[in-house]
């Protein structure tokens, strides 16, 4: 099962990191220290994200 959370963990964490990017750019925060942390803020909330989904299809 941990290898099935890092695999999605990959792709589930940058792609949330890349939304919240995305969001933050919109808003207009366009220095360095928003999009940093609108990148932290997206890899920490996949990881709960992540083990649900990965949960889920492990009980398939």
């Amino acid at each position: 099962m941990l290898r099935l959370v890092a695999l999605i963990y990959i792709m589930g964490g940058a792609t949330l990191a890349g939304v919240l990017v995305v969001v933050a750019l919109t808003a207009g925060y366009d220095t360095a220290q928003p999009i940093i942390y609108a990148a932290i803020a997206g890899f920490v909330i996949a990881l709960p994200v992540t083990w649900a989904v990965a949960r889920k299809i492990g009980e398939m």
